[in-house]
């Protein structure tokens, strides 16, 4: 990736990752069989850099493959295998997966059994009360990692309670935040959620000073910037957790970092996160399977491992913008997690991209034409 503290270009980042399509196109002895004069897809592609891409696009699309899982390699596959595999179903079904289960809802019994007569008997001693409520939310994260038998792995300095300090790290499931949870009690800023775990949001959570927002609602993002600025200025709130790519990312590739995490004056603390897949694929593609269903899947592997490192604050730069730094620190983390990164914003995987956005690419393909039209 180069130095960390030496941004890349959009271009070179897309150029880096983007299919050789040379690849893909006839070479040598097929290219001199073919009638003179005859137009070929290889002279279509040097009209205009925009075709290319969007050949490059239907070969093999660098923004799909942010949020693709990837299926492991079969090794079942011959007859003294198979049977260890079947072996592995059953203790992974019928044994670990209950165990799992047993362990998980001791963890609730313990955690809501504590929780509630702190949260409602200690009202007048609000300092106890939080300091009790941050406990038991560790605790009871750190009951939800043993359920999938995790194997984590922290690397750097604590975090510590300051203020003007706000944690920034990659993204690629919510059990992100559930691992980060069991080892401090982070606030974190996060898409509000339906059903149970909207729930434990609105109740729970909230204790520690999360805050959520509706990525639907443009009036979110102005109460939100205002909530962050407040929170970071306290001695006394948790630490501030953002996953400023807002969205899940497959764990290969690091989207751009939206920029309000970078603007609120203070320090950042990057944090990188790298899960080996060697058991399960912890990314959890929200479109295609709920939170409940990724849970199971991962209480029915052998083990989730991961890596985190706490990495070491940044501060802006004289001169630097707030677009600038985000980049810094993303590659900052990118490289040590071994991410790539990709020039696309997350949030696209949502919606489609802006008029200005598109009415800027046609404007690029028309002086591009015009320009070949003059040469001629």
């Amino acid at each position: 990736m180069g130095d960390p503290g030496k941004l890349n270009s959009s271009s070179s980042e897309l150029d880096l990752d983007r299919p050789n399509l040379e690849d893909y196109l006839p070479s040598g002895t097929s290219i001199q069989q073919e009638p003179h004069g005859k137009l070929r897809l290889r002279d279509l592609l040097d009209i205009s850099p925009t075709l290319t891409e969007a050949a490059g696009a239907i070969i093999d699309d660098s923004f799909t493959r942010c949020f693709k899982s990837n299926p492991p390699e079969p090794w079942n596959w011959n007859v003294y295998l198979f049977p260890l595999w079947c072996f592995g179903v059953v203790v992974r079904y019928f044994i670990l997966f209950p165990a799992r289960v047993l362990v998980l809802t001791i963890g609730w019994i313990i955690f809501l059994s504590s929780f509630i007569p702190v949260h409602f008997l200690l009202k007048g001693h609000d300092k106890l009360r939080k300091n009790l409520e941050r406990l038991l939310v560790e605790l009871i994260c750190s009951f939800f990692v043993a359920s999938w038998t995790g194997v984590v792995k922290y690397h750097g300095p604590r975090p510590s309670m300051r203020p003007k300090q706000v944690f920034v790290a990659n993204h690629t499931s919510m059990i992100d935040f559930i691992i980060l949870e069991q080892m401090t009690a982070f606030a974190v800023i996060m898409q509000k959620h339906p059903g149970w775990v909207g729930l434990l949001q609105s109740t729970i959570l909230e204790s520690v000073g999360c805050i959520w927002f509706n990525r639907s609602e443009a009036k979110d993002r102005e109460i939100v910037t205002k909530k962050l600025r407040d929170h970071v200025l306290g001695a006394d709130n948790n630490p501030l957790l953002i996953f400023p790519e807002g969205t899940c990312v497959n764990n290969h590739y690091t989207v751009m970092f939206k920029k309000g995490a970078f603007e609120l004056g203070c320090s950042v603390c990057p944090v990188a996160i790298k899960y080996n897949k060697i058991f399960v694929d912890a990314f959890w593609n929200s479109k295609k399977q709920s939170f409940t269903v990724h849970l199971l899947q991962l209480m029915t592997s052998w083990a989730v491992v991961c890596d985190v490192w706490y990495l070491e604050p940044q501060n802006i730069r004289p001169g630097e913008t707030a677009i600038e730094f985000a980049e810094r620190v993303r590659d900052i983390i990118s490289v040590r997690a071994g991410l790539k990164m990709v020039p696309w914003d997350g949030f696209l995987k949502y919606s489609r991209p802006s008029p200005k956005h598109r009415e800027q690419r046609q404007q690029n393909f028309a002086e591009t034409m015009l320009r070949r039209l003059e040469e001629k």
